[in-house]
């Protein structure tokens, strides 16, 4: 259900099918954004004021602790285009509210590779530079151009550069500065640039041993791609099927002799070097030696097929993952001295 042409938002919207998760819980305005230029009218027509705000995409990155008395701006910004060229580079520019996995599969279908390693990650192009979405040896930040916002408080639309992102990782400016939760920028277009002196990015172990399984010596972008949606169909749950928010903590990142201290106690610890010299530990390894993998907590458990997957059995509500989370955290701080933080937001 949409907005009405005016942009004025509805009320009492039931939230239960926005977020992959699936938990309970309305927003006393809400209202969805299908176009740059009718996000400019509800700006002009509807004073921000002090009601507060929150900017929704795919909802596959979200625990819903309840009902939000706000107003909640649903991006539905679709579309997507070559926007430029040059001897170096494809730049490809696709609306906020656009699916993307289906955005990384129309790239590809175009002969723009660059993205492969990032697809079917649940979600939309808005929110991938919003947590600078990863996997399997790439970051949205080495793919990224830049990116339209409209100022919420002043209903002015500005450009953010890759500076002035400030990415890290599973990080940005827009989370360091809160503006996620507060709604101050909203995302409406997202460029990327697309190299076109590829290079296959098929190192990571999984990727390789599908790849190898196939008798794939040297694989293209398509057949990367391909890979990698066979290995994260294989271990991670279909929302639609099961709900839950995909990877729900950080894979923590430790300095040299935590590493080293770890990894002398537990040398089976998967442990991927840093440029800046620290380690990334492997977050679902530390949940599974603690116990958690396909233990449930009330109507919440941790998936028995990858223990970083936190999923909703049924009935869940947004306490229930809150208990599970705090539960996992306390057992891999117990037995490994190493602190978990939550991917999802809280609202």
């Amino acid at each position: 259900m949409a907005a009405t042409d005016s942009g004025w938002p509805l009320a009492g919207f039931d939230l239960a099918r926005a977020n992959t998760l699936a938990l309970p819980g309305h927003a006393a305005l809400y209202a969805e954004i299908t176009s740059a230029d009718q996000l400019a009218r509800f700006v002009s027509e509807r004073s921000p004021g002090s009601l507060r705000r929150f900017v929704l995409g795919g909802g596959s990155n979200l625990v819903l602790s309840g009902d939000f008395d706000g107003l909640v701006l649903h991006m539905a910004i679709g579309g997507h285009e070559l926007a430029g060229e040059d001897d170096e580079a494809w730049y490809v520019r696709a609306g906020a509210g656009e699916s993307w996995h289906d955005f990384v599969g129309w790239t590809l279908t175009q002969g723009w590779p660059g993205l492969e390693n990032l697809s079917l990650i649940p979600g939309t192009v808005g929110a991938a530079p919003i947590q600078n979405i990863g996997a399997y040896g790439l970051e949205v930040a080495e793919r990224f151009h830049s990116l339209t916002a409209c100022d919420m408080d002043s209903g002015e639309f500005v450009r953010f550069d890759r500076a002035a992102c400030r990415f890290g990782y599973r990080d940005s400016v827009f989370k360091q500065e809160g503006w996620h939760l507060d709604g101050r920028f909203v995302i409406t277009d997202v460029t990327f640039l697309l190299p076109k002196a590829w290079q296959a990015l098929a190192g990571y172990a999984e990727i390789a041993a599908e790849l190898a399984a196939q008798s794939i010596a040297s694989a293209d972008a398509r057949q990367i791609a391909a890979a990698v949606v066979a290995v994260r169909r294989r271990k991670l749950p279909d929302p639609a099927q099961i709900p839950n928010a995909g990877s729900f903590f950080h894979n923590p990142v430790v300095d040299v002799a935590t590493a080293g201290r770890l990894r002398a106690a537990y040398p089976a610890l998967p442990c991927y070097p840093q440029a800046d010299g620290r380690c990334k530990l492997a977050a679902g390894w530390l949940i599974e030696q603690a116990g958690w993998k396909g233990k449930a907590l009330g109507p919440v458990s941790m998936y028995e097929k990858q223990a970083l997957v936190m999923i909703n059995r049924g009935g869940a509500t947004g306490a229930d993952v809150r208990a599970l989370m705090q539960a996992v955290q306390r057992d891999v701080m117990d037995k490994f001295a190493v602190a978990l933080t939550p991917e999802p937001i809280f609202l």
